[in-house]
């Protein structure tokens, strides 16, 4: 006999990515908070190993949600 579990979000069975989503989505208002230090912690440590051209990748790679993120205020959403 097996056990059904409640469907759960793929990501979820991501070892590294899916403990940061779950304490991110159950976990308390704080987690947001310390996700955010530790993005701007290996943004600080790439940037220290690779220099600038690790600034720019990370600009770049920001650039399709910013566009989007315009467009939905446009749209008024």
């Amino acid at each position: 006999m097996t056990v059904t579990t409640a469907h759960r979000p793929w990501y979820f069975a991501i070892p590294v990515i899916g403990w940061i989503a779950r304490d991110l989505i159950h976990g308390t208002r704080d987690n947001i908070l310390y996700f955010l230090v530790i993005l701007l912690t290996l943004l600080v440590l790439a940037v220290k190993t690779w220099g600038l051209v690790a600034l720019a990748m990370t600009a770049l790679a920001t650039v399709p949600v910013i566009f989007a993120t315009l467009i939905l205020i446009t749209l008024g959403k």
